[in-house]
């Protein structure tokens, strides 16, 4: 049993279709130091905004960028902390999530505003509303790979970047002094087919990008059986620290042997969807009471707007990113950032995440990758005890005062 409401017992028939809210965020759900309000004409969105350290102007700027399936709100155990310490703290939902224009969209939209290129645009027009030709940039999830090539576009502008959970394993490469070279046929990739040989393994087993990107996706987790709120408390819980099964460790490759030892939130059984394979991990009544980090008040901010929008506008971006190459860049819709191959995060740079989120290790490599070769200025990797995926949430504490530390070693204006 559980005390956890369903998504009904918040007030929201299960069947009901995504609509928006142009309403901010209600005062008393968030920090005290902490509003809620809109940006008009964000490329062309009006997007929904948390801010803190608005009072005086001048401050230095901290942009904040969510993940999957998170909110602006995610970030407010920290933005408190930040604006305490001078800074000007702005938190979007980002396109497609919340309360932003661009959550009222099926499968079959049009997947071309969720480019990273796109993203960056966005991001970059946020920025200007606010006055800013030059900001701090925060990433977590998903956020912190939209981070990543932001900061990899406009280092101009994006003056230092904090990855969270993600680490950024670098830019595309491109055939270097081939003019020469013997004509030859085209090789095929040189990656495995990941999801063939996943679906080969007994148990079958497949990547959840994969999931995330076919039409089921959103109606699964959107209409789960158990609701959205029982859903979402079941999937934040098995990412976390508190669920015992994340004892990660470095993956030696990119196959399906070395795959199919991350957990299945991340390799799931192949005829599970998500809401499935979380149910069977639901936290006990105990364990809710206990959480201290996420109570139920605060996970219902999540469930409300979630069942009011559902997923597919978080689950585009897995659409148009289903291979690790269009991950990178490489190929796909995301091709074109092939104009940034080699390119480096060069500006001042740290990584966050936590000892108990397999985030870290999700794709072979990229870590060793990002303190390597994909950033020049890491200035840090922290992996805090205590967390798991959701670190920003999780330890609230740590990850501000590493925050401080390293803004505070970043000049300003930069």
């Amino acid at each position: 049993s559980t005390v956890c409401p369903a998504s009904s017992a918040l007030g929201i028939p299960v069947a009901e279709a995504q609509t928006s809210d142009s309403s901010p965020l209600p005062a008393e759900v968030l920090p005290k130091t902490v509003r809620s309000r809109f940006l008009n004409d964000i490329n062309g969105l009006r997007m929904h905004v948390l801010e803190a350290g608005f009072e005086t102007p001048d401050r230095p700027g901290v942009l904040l960028v969510h993940g999957f399936p998170e909110l602006a709100f995610s970030w407010r155990r920290i933005m408190p902390g930040l604006a305490a310490a001078g800074y000007h703290v702005i938190a979007p939902d980002l396109r497609g999530y919340g309360r932003t224009d661009g959550s009222d969209i099926t499968y079959d939209s049009d997947l071309r505003p969720y480019r990273m290129m796109n993203e960056i645009r966005d991001m970059l027009g946020l920025v200007s509303a606010f006055g800013y030709r030059h900001i701090h940039l925060i990433g977590h999830d998903f956020g912190a790979l939209v981070a990543s090539w932001c900061a990899v576009a406009r280092p101009d502008i994006f003056r230092s970047v904090v990855l969270m959970s993600a680490p950024f394993g670098g830019t595309a490469t491109l055939p270097f002094d081939t003019a020469n070279e013997t004509a030859v046929a085209p090789e095929s990739s040189s990656e495995p087919d990941i999801y063939e040989e996943l679906a080969q393994l007994s148990p079958p087993r497949k990547h959840y990008r994969s999931f995330y990107a076919t039409r089921d996706a959103n109606e699964n987790m959107w209409n789960a059986p158990q609701g959205v709120h029982a859903f979402l408390r079941a999937y934040y819980h098995m990412k976390s620290a508190d669920w015992p099964g994340n004892q990660p460790r470095p993956l030696q490759e990119w196959s399906a042997a070395e795959l199919s030892k991350l957990p299945h939130y991340y390799v799931m059984e192949l005829e599970k969807g998500m809401a499935e394979t979380v149910a069977a991990h639901m936290p006990s009544a105990a364990q809710i009471a206990s959480c201290e980090w996420l109570p139920d008040s605060e996970l219902a901010i999540y469930s409300t707007e979630y069942k009011r929008t559902g997923f597919q506008g978080g689950l585009q971006w897995y659409r148009s990113n289903t291979s690790a190459s269009s991950l990178f860049g490489r190929d796909g819709i995301n091709g074109d950032l092939q104009v940034y191959a080699g390119r480096t995060i060069d500006q001042p740079s740290l990584f966050i995440s936590g000892s108990s989120d397999w985030g870290v290790y999700q794709r072979p490599g990229a870590i060793e990758q990002m303190e390597s070769s994909a950033c020049t200025d890491l200035r840090g990797i922290h992996l805090l005890e205590g967390a798991g995926h959701w670190v920003q949430q999780e330890q609230p504490e740590m990850v501000s005062r590493l925050l401080l530390e390293f803004l505070g070693r970043v000049s300003w204006p930069p």
